[in-house]
């Protein structure tokens, strides 16, 4: 059987496209990063600004406030943990001492792995060496205080990039779906183009929606135990774990290791370290096992190698806000995926388990006398309260 030459040229422009791709992602990310967090946010807060222009609220009033509430809940954020975070980033490399020198003491195993270690290495470098000259390591490069503060300008500013871009994108109302009909060129494209803007906003409002309540009853409840457990600034280790569990699997692990280290030098004795970390585990092993699982429903479940693949890809993209957009982002290429016959295999691959079949979410309006044709919602959800696009005839 003959192969297609064309075949293998559409194969090496998909891999040249998905280079291309991966290339912008990482060097444009500076750029990038606000953008994508404005449009993530803007799609959240939509069903809350249809439901106030319904009453009369204009979406610039619905813009401004939400901005305004992010920014002084996020002011606010930094100012009260500030010091804690200071006063532990100042002390970082005593405390990694402390807790290095606690570690030791518990495991002799470890020490003795190191001594051997440090055995083999002085046998490997034995002969390139002189035995008699001293060596001398230098730390160059400025601490985590110094590291923080030169890179504040430019989170600070990414921020007012990314708050600045959702005023507009959220006083502009159904700008874009209007823009996005009247741009596609025939009614099948109109209808799918809305129908996968519509199924994004909706399943990612539901998805923030639910992960965000749920993060927040988690962070509730990580404060209170540790409080009870006697660790100190428990109001971080709520936030911390409010904000880590966005990113799935390594926001829990991260939060872990670091209520362990702080109890390592908070307490006196191993155990109650590993009590605190341990309660820690316990409610994110509660809250990912059994409470987000039935929350979010079977439509959202996605694949849970591809979710930690997909972490790890933006995560190193992007650092830590990469992380939080790993999985509305799957989440998105899911929807285009079920709207797209050539993606539907990827759309199988990527996801958990079988979505129950939703409802058609457009339909067109006949054209009467001199009338054009209409785009309408046709599912009943606060969606369907978007204006008629209108299509011309």
């Amino acid at each position: 059987m003959q192969i297609s030459p064309n075949k293998y040229a559409n194969w090496a422009l998909v891999t040249l496209a998905l280079l291309a791709t991966v290339t912008a992602i990482v060097v444009a990310r500076s750029f990038l990063m606000p953008v994508f967090m404005a449009f993530l946010l803007s799609i959240t807060v939509s069903p809350i600004r249809r439901v106030l222009q319904r009453r009369g609220v204009s979406p610039v009033i619905t813009a401004t406030v939400v901005v305004s509430l992010l920014v002084v809940s996020l002011s606010s954020l930094v100012y009260f943990l500030s010091g804690p975070v200071a006063d532990y980033a100042e002390n970082s490399r005593a405390i990694a001492m402390d807790v290095e020198q606690k570690l030791r003491g518990v495991s002799n195993a470890i020490e003795k792995v190191a001594e051997a270690t440090d055995q083999v290495t002085e046998m490997a470098t034995m002969d390139d060496a002189d035995p008699t000259e001293e060596t001398v390591v230098v730390q160059n490069g400025p601490d985590l205080v110094t590291a923080t503060l030169y890179s504040a300008p430019v989170v600070v500013g990414q921020a007012i990039f990314t708050f600045v871009l959702l005023f507009f994108l959220t006083a502009s109302g159904d700008m874009f779906y209007q823009k996005l009909v009247q741009a596609s060129p025939t009614f099948r494209d109109k209808k799918r183009a809305i129908q996968i803007a519509y199924d994004i906003e909706k399943k990612l409002s539901r998805y923030f929606l639910t992960i965000t309540i749920i993060n927040a009853c988690l962070g509730i409840g990580v404060g209170l135990v540790l409080w009870w457990v006697g660790m100190p600034n428990p109001l971080l280790f709520g936030v911390a774990a409010f904000l880590l569990n966005f990113i799935p699997y390594l926001g829990a692990i991260a939060g872990v290791a670091m209520t362990f280290a702080i109890g390592l030098i908070s307490f006196d004795t191993v155990g109650q370290a590993t009590l605190a970390a341990g309660s820690y585990l316990f409610l994110t092993t509660l809250e990912g096992q059994l409470i987000t699982p039935y929350a979010v429903g079977r439509s959202l479940k996605l694949n849970a190698v591809i979710v930690f693949i997909a972490v790890a890809f933006w995560g190193w993209a992007w650092s830590v806000i990469g992380m939080f957009v790993a999985v509305p982002a799957l989440i998105a290429v899911r929807v285009f995926s079920e709207h797209i016959p050539t993606l539907a295999g990827l759309g199988i691959f990527i996801s958990g388990t079988e979505e129950e079949e939703e409802d058609e979410v457009v339909e067109e309006v006949p054209a009467e006398d001199g009338k054009a044709a209409e785009v309408v919602l046709v599912d009943p959800t606060p969606l369907d309260d978007l204006p008629p696009a209108t299509v011309a005839p």
